[in-house]
């Protein structure tokens, strides 16, 4: 949740950019900063007692469909179906007591909402994931969350349902597959579960839907997938995991003391802020001199008040954790317990307000952002959200921020862009290879960069509401999912379904973008989906700026690792004696240098342009709309990286 080094709140920055000085003079900061968080109605309420959540006493060997995962997503799932009409087994594989997983046992209390597209200066937004997570939604305290009210929310929705048995705390749960015939896929024709007593139980089911976090049941059924940042050619990196961590004494008074810093560091732009429930800000913490640094990093604060006068905090970023190695994972429990008595004092040293205030525990379950993403019959782009795209098969819209975290303790992590909104198809929860199978969640199929923001709950809750509903659809019908998902017909069909349930998945049209309609947009679109740009929170991708040398050999060795062999050169030896790169200007003469050098062509600095276009590397169209020669633009750097890219990949 939030920006890249720092916590943000919802709005969307190139809105705030415009109007933020008017509003503030306006209404106060004060004021401005609740308006922009677009809360819901609510706040702090009386504690609650945790509801006991039980495991039905008889798990029959048979059902229509088994949901594998009790984290929203997965609830969304259950209940969906069960109010189809299906007969649904609800099962965990984690030793947990309660429902809501990530949300109530990562204590991850923060939500990072989705919200139409403002239609005026003031309006209203509306959640753009209606169904079930509005209905979980409108019972809680609001952005931020008390965790029990939360889990009991959920275990409410859920116990309603007859038609829903649920079985908790499973040593092991394994996906039964069928025998594939030549030719034919492989199909999940149920699971296996070792119970907590070690017994073996096989239950079979009609269809299965993997809601794990990290798609455990699609990966042992043999869907292929991609690991972390695998798709841009980086498979050891992914983004870090945050143990969030609670803070007592954390009184009302205190709460309204917090605003004093928070509002200062703004500076009335609405980037940092409090409301009755969430804070996101106190930014000197991103200057903590972590104890283990090659370990830790801290980030501003995302804070969410309990009802118990505690708050809970995600900001403690640990690096190098295997998220499939429970040692591992493990390790990343004990390096938060070492590191955060000194975070606290960092914190109590930087914001006075903190004095009194205590470490009161660390949340049971760690909180991954990223693991495998697997391949589906659609895998949704960093493209499709450039470009705001509907889809004809939607199921869930995103427009969170494409929040990347940091992977590393040297990196500071980016916001690549800001969508107004986009669809996700149910393609993207189809996967490949197997029937018999849905995957919901932030393992669906995305490239990593749309994961960014897809991976967010309200869209991961619609995901299962829709994937539950479909189940009745491919049963009655008699079709796999992948036939279900070619077929307009029966997608129209799910679509009457959930917007009978209260969903709201109308097409949409937007205006393009700015960026789209700029001459450089097919050179940005290259760079944004190579990881090579991003426009963070106004989508200022800076087309017409004047662009410098560091930069075009920064993204021309960035885009390296794509195909090392084409590009077995050094681009940066053409600026090796250039006095402060980063500030002289970019000839196309230079860029074409560094281009030659990159990929060992035999050329000189006089020839290396006709080198390129003679060879085909540059196309005569980009050079001759160039402008200023002397000059490149950032849009004309993307140019020459889109038609040098063209051509690696043409290459054999």
């Amino acid at each position: 949740m939030g920006k890249a080094g720092y916590s943000s709140g919802n709005s969307k920055g190139w809105q705030l950019a415009v109007f933020a000085v008017l509003l503030v003079a306006v209404i106060g900061a004060g004021t401005y900063l609740l308006a922009t968080k677009m809360t819901s109605s609510g706040g702090p309420g009386k504690p609650q007692q945790l509801t006991v959540v039980k495991s039905s006493k008889i798990i029959k060997s048979s059902y229509d469909l088994i949901v594998v995962g009790t984290d929203p997503e997965g609830l969304a799932a259950a209940v969906s179906a069960a109010r189809n009409g299906l007969k649904t087994l609800l099962v965990d594989g984690y030793d947990r007591e309660i429902l809501g997983g990530l949300m109530t046992l990562g204590w991850l209390n923060s939500l990072d909402m989705n919200y139409e597209p403002s239609k005026g200066l003031l309006s209203n937004h509306d959640i753009l994931n209606k169904g079930i997570f509005s209905e979980w939604y409108g019972r809680i305290e609001g952005d931020s969350f008390d965790v029990v009210t939360a889990a009991n929310v959920f275990n409410d929705i859920v116990s309603k349902e007859d038609n829903i048995d649920l079985l908790l705390k499973t040593k092991k749960i394994e996906p039964q597959m069928a025998t594939a015939g030549a030719g034919a896929l492989a199909r999940v024709t149920g699971i296996v579960v070792t119970k907590s007593d070690g017994s073996r139980v096989a239950i079979e089911a009609k269809a299965v839907i993997d809601a794990t976090q990290d798609g455990d049941i699609a990966a042992a059924a043999g869907v292929p997938f991609t690991v972390g940042r695998e798709d841009l050619m980086d498979p050891k990196s992914r983004m870090a995991v945050t143990a969030v961590f609670r803070l007592s004494d954390i009184t009302p008074e205190r709460w309204a003391s917090f605003s004093k810093p928070i509002q200062a560091e703004d500076k009335g732009l609405g980037v940092y802020g409090i409301n009755e429930m969430s804070l996101w800000g106190l930014t000197k913490m991103q200057d903590y001199p972590a104890v283990n640094k090659e370990k830790v990093r801290m980030r501003g604060l995302n804070g969410g008040r309990q009802n118990d006068n505690t708050m809970l905090v995600n900001a403690l970023q640990i690096f190098g954790v295997d998220p499939f190695d429970p040692k591992s994972r493990q390790e990343a429990f004990q390096i938060a317990k070492d590191e955060l008595p000194n975070v606290l004092a960092y914190l109590k040293e930087q914001y006075p307000e903190f004095e009194g205030v205590e470490l009161a525990g660390i949340a049971p379950e760690l909180y991954v952002r990223e693991s495998r993403h697997m391949q589906g019959e659609y895998r949704l782009s960093i493209i499709d959200l450039l470009e705001n795209r509907d889809q004809w098969d939607r199921i869930a819209f995103g427009g969170y921020p494409v929040d990347i975290q940091r992977t590393s303790p040297k990196d500071n992590g980016a916001v690549v862009i800001d969508p107004d909104k986009y669809a996700v198809p149910y393609r993207s929860i189809v996967p490949l290879k197997v029937d018999g199978l849905l995957v919901v969640g932030r393992a669906a199929s995305y490239d990593t960069l749309p994961h960014g923001s897809a991976r967010v709950v309200p869209v991961g809750m619609a995901e299962g509401e829709a994937a539950g509903a479909s189940v009745k659809i491919a049963i009655d019908k008699n079709i796999s999912f992948r036939q279900l998902s070619a077929s307009k017909e029966s997608i129209a069909k799910l679509h009457t379904m959930l917007n009978d349930q209260g969903m709201d998945l109308k097409p949409y049209s937007l205006k393009p973008a700015p960026y789209m309609e700029h001459k450089s947009y097919e050179g940005l679109k290259t760079a944004v989906s190579l990881g090579l740009s991003s426009g963070g929170y106004r989508n200022e991708f800076d087309l017409d700026k004047a662009s410098n040398q560091q930069r075009m050999v920064n993204m021309l060795e960035g885009m390296r690792k794509f195909k090392p062999g084409a590009m077995s050169g050094s681009a940066s030896a053409v600026i090796a004696k250039a006095n402060e790169p980063a500030k002289q200007a970019l000839t196309l003469d230079s860029a074409a240098q560094m281009i030659a050098s990159l990929l060992k062509q035999d050329a000189t600095p006089a020839n290396a342009l006709n080198n390129l276009l003679t060879k085909g590397i540059l196309n005569k169209e980009t050079v001759d709309g160039i402008t200023k020669k002397q000059e490149l633009s950032n849009g004309d750097t993307y140019m020459l990286i889109n038609d040098v890219y063209k051509y690696i990949k043409a290459a054999k």
